[in-house]
Order: structure tokens, then sequence, then C-alpha cells
């Protein structure tokens, strides 16, 4: 199924040679009817000498109504621009012509209308005006038909061509990746919300769960229509009707995509490269304001130059785009740029998630560069640079790259080390990846954290795990999986709670060392009493409990390591001969003091050992 628009001036016969292909008229609105005028986009089908059936969006023309036009251009086929013959070039036939040039439209012909009212004197003018108005466009090349719908003439010829146009045309592929754009939607009686728009990009089927961007809504598709034929399926590049059970009317805005859910994500931001009009009035200048049109979607825009202080006309420039609302689109997509009165210039997205650049940074504009060279490597090595790290899922959507291409990409540049994939041999949807660069400075930066640590606390084991994670800011499982890759290459060592130097050990000088012996005999002399007035400096104890030489109860009182672990045994054992245990009972049996049986007995009930029951413990 292919999609054919048209495009151009007001009143040269659009809508008029629509109806007269199709006997459909596009014209739906009363006001159009009125005015004889298309006010929005307007819809009709046709079947080709072929038996190939096609779907024609018709545009309006008039120049308060090229956003209209815009909605319709952005997911056809084939473009018909349209110039009547008693009129020739106008104002709207050489915007629609650039809109078409800066959307890249790859097929277009072009068909002069009202031939029937001129001679043929002025349609050869015609022709070499067409010379110079299409050198150099999307048009260069195209065919030109005459037609009369009056007459009849050339009609038939009309449909030959497009037969023939889109019989070389490749048929838009199924990329597992569909989208819509809402440029209608209304409330039937019986059946509720319906919505109307092109499918590119992948397919939808009664029944499925979708996902309305950017609002995130979800919902389901009830039944699909197809030129007003009900179908259970459908393929990319057709016009379709979808009713959609679970959401209302009022929760849809036009330009709203409809799209399997989790897959397309709203952009506030984009980088891209933007070219200015050759005819442009002026250049555009750095942190322009100008509106922002995406297939049906438009919205205002802030247009920050990256490579330059303001874009000549007819130049390219890279550019980072701030959207005053959220859209939905991918990478590759083309865009158009307008002010107020006329269209500027146009351009394609590169990056859908960036994060905010300063303009002339040579790193920035490299990274934005590779990312737009259009290999997957290049793709895949451009996104990773910015977002670190990232996932294939995350740079499926991204970089508007197939998850399956993804995944192989990844494992076999894993493999020549152009990346790094964490503690996997294959890339799986959720792995974790970063750039070469982007590896090489988060274990640059563990390093020296550890170090500095090492450095400032000599006699501790090392900085808390958690303490690391924080300063990293990343989640739970990313840690884990930095930490083992880290540890496989010997960088850290890990014990316990705790990230150390492998090359780190405490270094004790003479006096310490017998603080310590003095410190640890004392201990032993009288182990469940130990004396009162046994102190030893807060590192050197750390040290001593972060070794597992010492116990510490509480901020007074401390154990050796294996006393502890004694008065455990014997507390336990009389637990299970007897069902509990008293303080009085616990001091007996190791013959100390209650200053020390009653913290050892809630030191175990905080180590989940023991449970207190009144004045009796059990065991858990």
């Amino acid at each position: 199924m292919y999609v054919v628009g048209t495009a151009g001036h007001v009143d040269h016969g659009k809508s008029t040679l629509i109806k007269a292909l199709t006997g459909i008229d596009p014209d739906r609105l009363p006001q159009e009817k009125q005015r004889g005028m298309t006010l929005d986009l307007g819809f009709a089908w046709m079947t080709l000498p072929s038996g190939r059936q096609v779907s024609i969006v018709d545009v309006p023309g008039h120049e308060r109504f090229v956003r209209h036009m815009l909605a319709g251009v952005g997911a056809i086929d084939l473009a018909l621009l349209i110039i009547a013959a008693d009129e020739g070039v106008k104002p709207q036939t050489t915007e629609h012509l650039q809109i078409l040039n800066m959307l890249k439209t790859k097929r277009v012909l072009v068909v002069v209308t009202k031939s029937d009212l001129v001679d043929q004197e002025t349609l050869d003018l015609l022709n070499l005006e067409f010379e110079d108005l299409f050198k150099g466009t999307v048009c260069e090349e195209s065919p030109i038909i005459q037609v009369s719908v009056q007459s009849g003439h050339g009609l038939d010829h009309l449909k030959e061509m497009i037969d023939q146009i889109l019989n070389t045309t490749e048929q838009r592929q199924d990329l597992g990746r569909p989208r819509l754009a809402i440029d209608r939607f209304f409330s039937v009686s019986g059946f509720g919300t319906v919505v109307t728009g092109t499918l590119i990009d992948g397919s939808f089927a009664t029944g499925d769960v979708v996902e309305i961007v950017p609002s995130g809504l979800n919902c389901r598709i009830r039944a699909i229509q197809s030129h007003r034929t009900t179908m259970e399926h459908s393929g990319p590049g057709r016009r379709l009707a979808i009713n959609l059970s679970g959401i209302s009317n009022e929760e849809i805005r036009r330009g709203d995509i409809v799209t399997k859910p989790g897959w397309l994500k709203p952009s506030i931001m984009i980088d891209a490269e933007i070219q200015l009009m050759p005819n442009a009035i002026r250049p555009l200048k750095h942190n322009s304001r100008l509106s922002f049109h995406l297939l049906v979607s438009e919205t205002q825009a802030r247009v920050r130059l990256l490579n330059a202080r303001e874009l000549q006309p007819g130049e390219h420039a890279w550019a980072q785009i701030h959207l005053t609302s959220p859209i939905a689109l991918a990478k590759g997509d083309l865009f158009i740029l307008r002010n107020t009165m006329t269209t500027v210039g146009g351009g394609r997205v590169v990056d859908i998630a960036p994060k905010r650049h300063r303009p002339f940074v040579k790193s920035v504009l490299e990274r934005i560069a590779l990312l737009d060279e259009g290999t997957v490597e290049s793709s895949l090595l451009g996104a990773l640079d910015e977002h670190k790290p990232s996932s294939p899922k995350g740079l499926a959507q991204i970089t508007n790259l197939n998850l399956k291409q993804i995944l192989s990409s990844i494992t076999e540049m894993s493999n020549k080390k152009q990346l790094v994939l964490l503690d996997e041999i294959e890339a799986t949807p959720n792995s974790v990846i970063y750039s070469n660069s982007a590896w090489d400075n988060l274990e640059s930066r563990i390093t020296q954290a550890i170090n500095a640590y090492h450095e400032q606390q000599p006699l501790r084991r090392g900085i808390s795990k958690e303490e690391m994670r924080s300063r990293l800011d990343v989640t739970p499982v990313i840690f884990a999986k930095i930490l083992n890759r880290m540890k496989k290459e010997g960088t850290i060592s890990e014990q316990e709670a705790y990230l150390r130097s492998p090359h780190h050990s405490t270094a004790l000088d003479e006096q310490q060392k017998h603080l310590i012996k003095s410190f640890l005999d004392a201990l032993k002399s009288n182990p469940y009493s130990p004396p009162p007035n046994l102190i030893l400096e807060p590192e050197l104890l750390a040290l001593l409990v972060n070794e597992g030489k010492v116990v510490k109860l509480n901020n007074s009182i401390t154990f050796l390591a294996e006393t502890y672990a004694e008065a455990v045994q014997i507390i336990s054992a009389h637990i299970k001969s007897q069902g509990n245990i008293t303080v009085a009972q616990a001091r007996t049996l190791l013959d100390s003091s209650r200053k020390y049986i009653l913290p050892l007995l809630e030191y175990m009930d905080q180590n989940r050992i023991t449970r207190r029951i009144g004045d009796h413990r059990i065991l858990r």
C-alpha cells in the first residue's frame, strides 16, 4: 500500500483533481464547501490500472494553512505538485516545492491542471519556467503531465504514470516499530474513540495494546479500517482508521503518536543537522525562535547553532533544538522550521535525547558527526559517547535501529574491543554497555576515589560500596556489573561491604603495633569482663574490627572475636536445652557481670541470633 500526497498553490485544482481521479470529494468540512478551498487535510483513495490501491492525502494550498500541508506530506511515497496552467508558479507553489525538497521527497510528479484554459504557447513558456524553478530540487527529473478535469484530458495518463512510479517504489518495511501520527480523532456512537493517520515503520493488529505518545497512556485496538474496509491486521504504508478502547477523545491531541508500548519516548531537546532555505531573506541567528513541524506535530522551538554564529541561506549546520512541548520522534526523522510568515529551513534528527551542549566544542561536534555517519557501528559509538551507560534497548530508541541488528553488532564490537559489554559474553536487550572512553573514565574515577580514601584513612579496609555507588549515581544492578568487571581485571578488590585497591595494606608503626598488642592482651586476660579503663585509638580499633579480630558490642565494650563466637555457642546451646535464657543465667554461664552480658545479648538480638520476649531470650 502506498500514500500519494498533493502540494501546490491555493485554487490550483488539487481537490478537484482528486475528486476526478477517485470519485471522492476530499473537502469534508462545511467551511471548505462554502469557501471553495481546502482548510485542513482531506483524504481519498483509488485503484490504479494495475489493481494497486493507493491512499491520497489532499493538503491546503493557502499560506495560512501551510502547517496543515506539512502534516500531510510527512509520510507520503509520491507527491503530486499541482500547478494551474492559467496562473503558473505562485508563492505557495515555490514554498511547497521547498518543503518537498527539505523533506527529501524521493518521488514527485508535476501535474499541470486547467490545461484546456491556455494555448500551447503558454504551456511551452510554462515548461521553460519549470526548468529554472526545478533545477537542483527533487523535481529536477520529475515527469510533467498536463491534464484537464473538465475534458478528462490526461487523467488516464496520470493514473498510468502514478502506477508506473509506484511500481518501482520500494514498499515500506515492517521494522517492528509502528508509528501512526494522529491527524484526526473523533467519537463514533456505539464504538468510542477513532483516530486516523498513516502507519509507518511497523504493523498493528486487532487486540494489540498500544501506547499514545507523548502522554504515555495505554489502550487497546478494538478495530482497524482502511478505505472503509475492516481488517484484522495492517502493515506499514496504509492510511488507517483505528477504533481505540480505554481512552477518550479528551486524552488525545492531533500529532500524538500511536505506537507499541515502551519503544518511543517523547523528546524535549534534539541534536539535528539543519539547512536554511537557499532563498531565505535573512541569515538564521543563534538562539532563534521558530515553529517546529514533524509529521503531524507542531510546537515552538529555540534553535541553538553549535558550529556557526549564524546560518547563511543554503548553508548547513549542527544545531541543538529545544522544543516547547514534547514530541515523539526518531533518529533520521525530517522536520521543517518556519517563522510566522514562511518556511525558513528544515533538518534531520540526529539524537533524540542529548545533553545540553555548548557551541564550538570539538568533542561534541565529533560525536554528533559520528552518530550521524549512518553505519550501525558509528551510530552506536556516537550514542554511547553521549549516553553512559546504555543498553541495547535504549540504543534502539536513540538510534532508530533494529534491536536484533543492535544486539548482533554489540556482541561483535565487544569481541573486537570497540566497546565494553559488562559481565556478559553476548548482548541482551538489557545489557550494560559503555564506550571505551566512557569506561576508561569510569575506571579512573573509581580507582582515584579508592586511592584517595586509602591516603586519608590508611588504617581502614576501604571505601564503602554504597558510598561509591552513590558517587557514581548508578543502579545497584549496574554497579554490581561494574564491580564484577573491575575485579576480573584486577583493578579493585572487594571485602564484604568495602572496596580497596589490590595493592593496599595497612602500614602500622612500632608504637601502633605495641598499642594493639597491649589491647588484645588485655582482652585475653579476662575475656568476658574486659578492664573498664581499656581504650584504644578509634582508627586502630576500627582496623581491628575491619580485620575481624574484635567485635564491638557498643561504644564502650569490645570482645575478642573468638570470645564472642564462644559466647554465642554457649548461650545458643543453653537455649536449645532449656528453651530460653535470662540475663542472670547468661551472666552465670559466662562468669561475668550484667555490665557486659546485657550488651552481648542486645548485640545478638541485633544480629538476629536471639529474640527478646519479656525477660527471656529465645533463638530466632
